[in-house]
């Protein structure tokens, strides 16, 4: 079948958290969340080397919301759920509807870490992805020294399927290594 014609929740909760596809009019807020978490996104983040415009995040969005509906990409923007206040952006990426398999990437802004958020909200698309979607494998993958990115997959139980050796480029333009973790559904 083609992913196109899937139909699924665009939408969300958890027990803090709303989660939901990005939506033309999302790169105000979005813009705002990395521009005020730039200094810890930099060692991580290529497109956070300089500070947003709220027109080039629109622009990253509306590729989100696109991406989304013709299933390609599954952006996903999370907020609190009591004061749909902005918190995070992640997403279910490099999807092979095949298998099916899925990769969640994940930023969160700075005001909101250390609170337990991108846990819950990876726990939570872990859950949609197999509820909605039929995930038989779910990754996460990241840079073998970002700690803080490396203790979400730890706490929720993924595996460690291994470390790719200078599999990447850090924005810094050094050679790096990447953790594959990994839940089999």
């Amino acid at each position: 079948m083609n992913p196109i014609l899937l139909d699924f929740p665009t939408e969300f909760e958890t027990d803090r958290l709303f989660i939901r596809m990005p939506l033309p009019g999302d790169g105000a807020v979005t813009c705002e969340s990395i521009n005020a978490s730039l200094k810890e996104l930099q060692p991580w983040m290529p497109f956070a080397q300089k500070e947003q415009t709220v027109e080039e995040t629109e622009v990253v969005i509306r590729q989100g919301y696109l991406n989304f509906l013709n299933r390609s990409d599954l952006r996903l923007l999370v907020f609190k759920k009591d004061t749909r206040e902005f918190v995070a952006s992640s997403g279910l990426h490099r999807i092979n509807w095949d298998v099916p398999k899925f990769e969640i990437g994940y930023w969160i802004d700075t005001r909101y870490s250390r609170r337990g958020y991108m846990t819950e909200a990876v726990q939570g698309i872990t859950d949609f992805a197999v509820r909605e979607l039929k995930a038989r494998r779910i990754e996460i993958r990241c840079d073998s020294l970002n700690t803080k990115s490396r203790a979400i997959p730890e706490k929720l139980g993924f595996a460690l399927d291994g470390i790719l050796k200078n599999d990447s480029v850090s924005v810094d333009g050094e050679l790096r290594d990447t953790c594959i973790y990994s839940k089999i559904f």
